[in-house]
């Protein structure tokens, strides 16, 4: 879809349901969505991330999250891991851009050194979870084509159902179907397609809470993957908004510093 189309789309004001086409529909959906998380300026927030094999074994690990919005361009976050002792420290730094490839560098203090994520390693796994490198970085509206699917209800809302496909590629998505409420435009559920177009992973949110009368932000976010049997829990706490972060807390250095 045509970077200017949902440019006009968002300056007309044009209303999800006039949308010409499944194509516009779908863009003008994620457009809205968009529009209603805009402005949060920035946030931090403690994040307990529970890894859960085939077998149903399970280990934890606690990370901070920090994310700076960036005007003109996609957000920059830092997530650093806090426990357990064996990836305390360890640190990954995302800088996403709504046009081109994303920069990901990650620390790891055990050899004192910064890693360069690279493009095509994007699809790798995230420090073991069933998240992947570009599950992590914020989800731009240029990084996708959009098409409508249908109405459907989901755990008692009505939502749109979207389907998108990532531009980067890269990715290690063919496709993506999302499920976004119709009332607050928030993600409820997406099934995630992998190169070979199977069903890979399904990631859930659940118990969103509203901060500063405007931004939706959910307490879990639940990752399964169908092919290995594998799962992640992410588990959210302790959000704090317009913080005064800035663009010198998010570098290579603020990498180093991480503790």
């Amino acid at each position: 879809m045509k970077y200017w189309i949902w440019i006009a789309l968002t300056l007309l004001g044009a209303p999800v349901a006039q949308a010409e086409t499944a194509q516009e529909k779908g863009l003008a959906i994620a457009v809205e969505a968009d529009r209603r998380d805009k402005g949060f300026g920035d946030f931090t927030a403690h994040m307990e991330m529970i890894l859960r094999n085939r077998q149903g074994e399970e280990s934890t690990r606690r990370l901070r999250i920090s994310t700076l919005e960036v005007k003109g361009d996609g957000d920059k976050g830092l997530s650093i891991f806090d426990e357990p002792a064996d990836v305390r420290g360890t640190a990954l730094l995302t800088f996403t851009h709504k046009v081109g490839e994303d920069d990901q560098w990650l620390y790891l203090p055990a050899l004192k050194r910064v890693k360069r994520i690279a493009s095509s390693n994007k699809s790798g796994p995230f420090m073991g979870s069933e998240f992947a490198y570009e599950d992590v970085a914020s989800q731009e509206i240029e990084k996708y084509n959009y098409k409508f699917l249908r109405d459907e209800t989901y755990e008692g809302k009505p939502c749109f159902v979207i389907e998108r496909y990532p531009v980067d590629k890269h990715s290690g998505y063919t496709r993506q179907q999302v499920w976004i409420d119709q009332a607050e435009y928030r993600p409820w559920k997406i099934d995630f397609f992998d190169r070979k177009d199977s069903l890979l992973k399904t990631l859930v949110w659940r118990g969103y809470h509203q901060y500063l009368g405007k931004y939706w932000r959910a307490d879990e976010m639940f990752m399964q993957n169908h092919q290995s049997g594998k799962s992640t829990l992410l588990k959210w706490h302790d959000y704090k908004f317009r913080i005064g972060l800035k663009d010198a807390d998010f570098n290579e250095a603020s990498l180093k510093r991480a503790r």
